[in-house]
C-alpha cells in the first residue's frame, strides 16, 4: 500500500466544490492507498461544542465517537481523489463500526491513518469500508479504530434480499424531540456539511422532502445515553435504516445483553427504524 503523508488538517471549503464537481467516475478498485497525518491534536472548544451538540457531559476524554470527526477530512480527500472509483455525492452511509480498545484523553497526541478496502456486492449496488485508525504519536498501537461502510448504488446490484419483514416499534424508553436545525448545528462541529443535512431546500434538490439528520450525529446521541455505563474498552456497532426526517420526533430503546447492550431507534409515529446498534465490551 502506497503511504501519502497528508501535512495538517484537510481543507474541507476546498474538498465538498471538489465532490460536487467530481465528474462521473468509473472503475471497481479501491485505490491502493493510506492518508497519514501525523501530530493531530484535539480542540478543546470544538470538543465541548461536539459534546454539547450530541448529548455528551463535558470531560476530559473523548467520547469514542469523537475522533470520528477528526478523522472526516481524511475521508474526504480520500474519497475526492481522481483514482477514487466513485463520486462522493449519492454515496450512503449504511453502518459504522468503532473499536476504542483504552479511554482517549483530550491532551494526547496522535498519528492518524484512513484508507479503503473490501469492495463488494450489495442488493442495491457495491459497498466497501473506509477504515480509520488512531495512534499515540510515537506508538504503533491503534487505540481507535473506525470502519465506515458505503453503499454506492448502481446496477451491479444482486437484488437478491427478498421480500422485507413489516417490524413493530418496541416500547420506548426514550423519546427524541430533534429539532429543525441539528443539521446545521452538528456540521458546525464536525465539518459535514453535506447539503442532504442542512437546509429544506437543498436537501429537496437531491431527493429528499426535508434535511435529515447526520447518521453520525444520531450514533453519537445514542451512544450518549451510555454514558457512566461504559467499559474503557469497547466496540460500538451501527446500523443506519431509515433517514429522520427534521423535525423529528424518534422512540429510543435500550436492553441488557449477554455482553453489552443493544439499542434501536425508530419514527415514534410509525415503525420505520432509524438505526440498530450493539455495545459490547472488548
Amino acid at each position: 500500500m502506497a503511504i501519502k503523508e497528508v501535512h495538517g488538517a484537510p481543507n474541507l471549503a476546498t474538498l465538498y466544490p471538489k465532490a460536487l464537481l467530481g465528474g462521473t467516475k468509473h472503475g471497481d478498485k479501491l485505490p491502493d492507498t493510506e492518508l497519514v497525518r501525523k501530530d493531530v491534536v484535539v480542540d478543546p472548544a470544538q470538543l465541548a461544542a461536539y459534546n454539547e451538540v450530541c448529548g455528551f457531559r463535558l470531560s476530559d476524554e473523548l467520547p469514542a465517537t469523537y475522533p470520528h470527526i477528526l478523522a472526516f477530512g481524511l475521508q474526504m480527500q480520500l474519497m475526492t481523489e481522481h483514482e477514487f472509483p466513485f463520486p462522493l455525492l449519492g454515496m450512503v452511509h449504511v453502518a459504522n463500526n468503532i473499536t476504542q480498545k483504552r479511554a482517549i484523553r483530550l491532551d494526547e497526541t496522535f498519528t492518524l491513518k484512513v484508507y479503503a478496502e473490501n469492495l463488494r456486492p450489495h442488493e442495491k449496488g457495491r459497498q466497501f469500508d473506509v477504515l480509520s485508525e488512531l495512534s499515540p504519536s510515537g506508538a504503533d498501537d491503534v487505540v481507535w479504530r473506525d470502519v465506515s461502510t458505503y453503499l454506492r448504488r448502481d446496477e451491479s446490484g444482486t437484488g437478491s434480499s427478498g421480500p422485507r419483514e413489516q417490524l413493530a416499534a418496541p416500547t420506548p424508553n426514550a423519546i427524541w424531540r430533534i429539532p429543525a436545525d441539528i443539521g446545521r448545528r452538528y456540521a458546525e462541529v464536525s465539518g459535514d456539511r453535506n447539503p442532504i443535512h442542512l437546509h429544506p431546500l437543498t436537501a429537496r434538490a437531491f431527493g429528499f422532502p426535508s434535511a435529515i439528520a447526520h447518521g453520525m450525529w444520531t450514533m453519537a446521541h445514542a451512544l450518549a445515553a451510555f454514558e457512566g455505563r461504559l467499559p474503557d474498552a469497547f466496540t460500538l456497532d451501527t446500523r443506519f435504516k431509515q433517514p429522520v426526517l427534521l423535525p423529528a420526533k424518534a422512540a429510543f430503546t435500550t436492553w441488557r445483553t449477554g455482553d453489552g447492550w443493544a439499542f434501536e431507534l425508530w419514527n415514534a409515529r410509525k415503525p420505520n427504524p432509524h438505526l440498530e446498534g450493539s455495545i459490547t465490551a472488548v
